[in-house]
Order: C-alpha cells, then structure tokens, then sequence
C-alpha cells in the first residue's frame, strides 16, 4: 500500500507511540486489534509513561497544583495525555479528572474563597473536554455546559472576559470551547445534545469571518502568533490547531480557510516535514519535540487536515 511505503508515513511510526497510534488512526484507517495495542502502549511507555511518572499518587496531583504552575499542573497535564490519545479508561486519569472537575466547578460557574470569581471561560472548556474524554458520570458535566451555552456572544463566539465587560469573542476562547463540545458530542452524552449540535455553525461563521487569522474589522493580522506552528497549544490559538479541529469535525470546506491553508502548506520543509516554529513559555515536565525541530505532531496534524480538505496535495506529497 503506496501510504505504508512513503517516507514521511516511516517517519511518523518510528516516532513516539501516541505519534505511531494517530497515524495509524487517522492516516492509514488501521483497524481496531492493531489501535488498541498501540493505546494500550501510550501508559507504558515514551510520552505517556513519562507524564503519567510526574503524578503524585497520594494526592492525584501533578506540579502539586490543579491549574498552576503552567504548564506542570494537573489541569495541563491531563491535557497533554488526552491529546497523546492515552486510554479514556486509564485509573490515574479518570481519578485526577474527579479531582479537576471537583477542584474547578462551584455553584453556577463559581469558584475561589473567600472572593468568588467566574470560572475563566478557556478553563471550564478545556476542564469540560479532559472530563468527556474519560466518559465522566459527574453532574457538574451538565452544569458545565449549562454555563458555556449561556456564556455564548451574539457574534456566535465565547470569550474569557465576558464578566469583565466584553463585548466581541475570542479565537482562544472560541477554539477551545468547540474542542470541548466536539468531545462532549463524541464520548456519548446526551443532555442538551440536539441544542449544541444547533449551535456549532455560528462559532465556524465567527472564525471563517476572520479567514482564521485576520480582524473582520481591519483585515491585519490579528497576532503573528497565530500564523505560528506550535505545541502543545495549551489554550492559545493558531491557524492549524483551528484547521485540526475543522477536519475532525468534518466542517464542509470553506474558501475563507485557503489563505490559512497555503501559508501552513507553506512551512514545509524540503524533507516533506513540517516544524515546531515557537513554545509558549512556561515550565514544563520534558520537551516532547525542540523548537526549530522537525516536528511529527505537526507533521501529522498538517496531514490529517490536508487528507481533508486537500487530498490532491496530500497524495502528492505521499507519493
């Protein structure tokens, strides 16, 4: 099969296993005996071992903190391993997700003492996919979502600001509640499903309206950042983390995606891999890849988007 014999796919599998897993997954359509081995593998070795070896097993904790410090903490961390793909059935993820959620979720998106504030919009989305992911039965889950679809801004976006006066979205913001309703949405749950599922297009309007990156109002580039490879994302946008999550969706093609299209196209290197270009600072447990670095998470994420919205060119670049 021309796909198993292209370099860039030898590439890929000789890399960490989460890497081998997704391109098996969601490149070559492997079927479910030979992903089910390579998940199983994520807990025990490379990456996964590696962060799942950082927890504190008395306490459930990593970087002995649920949100800080960046990016060590619990919250980050569970990140980290639900996009490594670890397996949704793992026991030191399902128990440190309870301590998340229980952590991060009071009364009606409140939280903090003795002064309580609003839960940070980013927060309860990304709180709100790590808890999906591993099936969580807690009824918070439902409040959860209660506050996000209420926190939703008329121009079809969120923002994290929105208690502080706001009055227009947020990529960060917006990109990472869609993630968290696409996993709400695939891991079963059924409260106010027909409702999220009528609400996802106006978000896709708000970022199409943007063609990814620019200001609806101006047409400049919103933050260089943006046009940047990076990760992890942790909750911070740019062009193919927004372009990852159309594919994953399926959103129909639009022609307001290709000026963003062609500029990640455009960062490939003449060995057919593409970079880490930038790190958000912070502390972190280890570098899965070096900035500047050829980089198969990016590799592989630029070619899940193109399989989709390109094939022509992801042939070609197999071939």
């Amino acid at each position: 099969m021309l796909l198993e014999l292209s370099p860039i796919i030898t590439w890929l599998l000789e890399g960490d296993v989460a890497v081998q897993y997704q391109t098996q997954r969601d490149l070559l359509d492997a079927p479910a005996s030979v992903l089910a081995g390579l998940r199983d593998r994520i807990a025990t070795e490379g990456w996964g071992k590696r962060f799942l070896d950082k927890r504190d097993a008395e306490t459930g904790l990593w970087g002995n903190g649920i949100y800080s410090p960046k990016w060590i903490s619990t919250h980050y961390t569970l990140l980290d391993l639900k996009n490594l793909g670890l397996d949704p059935a793992n026991r030191q993820y399902i128990e440190s997700s309870e301590i998340l959620i229980n952590a991060h979720w009071g009364s009606q998106g409140q939280a903090g003492k003795p002064n309580k504030r609003y839960v940070d919009m980013c927060i309860a989305g990304m709180a709100l996919s790590i808890c999906c992911y591993c099936h969580s039965p807690s009824p918070k889950i439902k409040e959860m979502l209660d506050y996000i679809l209420a926190k939703q801004f008329p121009d079809g976006g969120w923002n994290c600001r929105w208690h502080r006066g706001a009055t227009n979205s947020s990529l960060h913001t917006t990109i990472t509640v869609l993630e968290a309703l696409r996993d709400y949405q695939d891991n079963g749950y059924a409260y106010r499903l027909q409702e999220v599922r009528e609400r996802i297009p106006k978000p896709w309007e708000f970022i199409l309206s943007k063609r990814l990156f620019r200001s609806s109002h101006t047409g400049e580039i919103i933050d260089p950042k943006m046009l940047m490879l990076s990760y992890p994302s942790t909750w911070r946008y740019d062009i193919l983390r927004c372009m990852d999550y159309f594919a994953s969706v399926q959103t129909p093609y639009d022609n307001r995606m290709d000026e963003a299209l062609d500029l990640i196209i455009q960062k490939k290197r003449s060995n057919n891999h593409w970079p880490v270009q930038h790190k958000h600072p912070g502390i972190v447990h280890f570098d899965m890849e070096k900035t500047g670095s050829d980089s198969r998470w990016n590799t592989l994420r630029v070619l899940r988007v193109l399989r989709f919205y390109n094939k022509n060119y992801y042939n070609q670049i197999l071939s």
